[in-house]
């Protein structure tokens, strides 16, 4: 009697739950689309990602002259990448094609372990690979962390919680310290000025976290690490800025604190006659 009442009182409950369940599935959905769309609009709303270069690998313009160094070697990673893949593929296709067992035949199909020729190929293949690899990744990292001497411009970069300081020398005088605060929009930011043509040396320091020095349009991005002497090669890099006058957005990358994501800053690019003036004009304020 009992199991009666229980399995009559499951069937007349099911239907209803189940019914609830689709409508609240079907009322998912769209809230689902809705919060999605919002977050991608949100995203959108920095407006501070460049546009992408299918010629460059989906890389931005650059705006120095080793951001076509990383755009070369990172479209011949790619490049080396899809060539090996599709390899791979066909070589699996024909494997399995070639090299399966026939229904009509009890016999296997032709093997080839302790082949050694084709062992010989799968061994010095892939060792060839890496090689090419590490011979280009090691050729320009050496470029990229060249530092010649005599810069143009130099400039020390202090990134904390959660905005920059960028204080530029340049012809042995010390300008005034750009200093910035959390914006949600790259041109409310902290604006580093540099001259378009010139050999840039930046000097990374923290106070506090990690951050990280990040202009897309330069195509890399360097670490500032607390605790890294001054004067420690770790910390500095160079830039030769190429002749495309513009502002450019700049953001920290690491994870850092609640106000990561409103650490932004931009660099503005100008020719030599407007960047003596921008000289002028600061060293005038700063007397």
């Amino acid at each position: 009697m009992a199991l009666g009442l229980y399995l009559w009182g499951r069937r007349s409950v099911s239907p209803t739950r189940r019914s609830t369940r689709r409508s609240l599935a079907r009322r998912g959905v769209p809230r689902a689309a809705v919060l999605a769309l919002l977050l991608a609009s949100a995203t959108a709303c920095a407006n501070d990602v460049p546009k992408a270069d299918w010629s460059r690998g989906l890389l931005p313009e650059g705006i120095t002259s080793q951001s076509d160094t990383i755009a070369s070697l990172w479209n011949g990673a790619w490049i080396a990448a899809l060539a090996t893949g599709a390899v791979v593929i066909v070589l699996i296709v024909w494997a399995c094609l070639f090299h399966r067992k026939s229904r009509a035949k009890a016999e296997l199909p032709p093997q080839v372990r302790y082949n050694l020729p084709i062992e010989i190929f799968y061994t010095l293949v892939p060792l060839v690979m890496v090689s090419v690899f590490f011979f280009f990744t090691a050729r320009d990292s050496r470029a990229l962390e060249a530092l010649p001497p005599n810069p143009d411009v130099k400039v020390k970069v202090e990134a904390f919680q959660w905005s920059w300081r960028f204080t530029t020398t340049v012809n042995g005088k010390t300008l005034p310290p750009v200093v910035g605060k959390p914006v949600s929009d790259y041109r409310e930011g902290p604006q580093l000025v540099l001259p378009a043509g010139k050999r840039v040396e930046f000097d990374l320091e923290s106070p506090d976290v990690i951050h990280s020095f990040w202009v897309p349009a330069f195509n890399f991005k360097r670490d500032v690490i607390p605790g890294v002497r001054e004067g420690n090669k770790g910390r500095r890099f160079q830039v030769n800025t190429l002749d495309k006058a513009g502002v450019y957005a700049g953001r920290c990358a690491e994870l850092c604190g609640v106000d990561h994501s409103r650490m932004l800053f931009n660099v503005k690019l100008v020719p030599q006659a407007e960047y003596d003036q921008y000289i002028a004009t600061q060293a005038g304020s700063a007397q």
